[in-house]
């Protein structure tokens, strides 16, 4: 069997596939964040249905996470 590293990990070359539409992807046609792997025009796409890759992939926008250690009382500061 065939094995493809991408981003530190190994998959078979059958199994690396976009999340989206589960197109076989290869080392030039794939794009990942958080781990999670697609094809270039569904990342865009996940990028402009919310203007933030984050969201898109359904994770909170970046920047809330640094709203929340400014509130947070028990945070340290440096």
């Amino acid at each position: 069997m065939e094995r493809l590293v991408a981003d530190k990990l190994i998959f078979h070359n059958s199994c690396f596939c976009c999340k989206h539409c589960h197109t076989k992807l290869s080392l030039g046609s794939y794009a990942a964040l958080h781990g999670e792997f697609c094809c270039k025009p569904h990342f865009q796409q996940l990028f402009k249905s919310k203007g933030n890759y984050d969201e898109g992939f359904g994770r909170k926008q970046h920047k809330e996470l640094w709203a929340h250690k400014e509130l947070d009382p028990g945070a340290k500061t440096a």
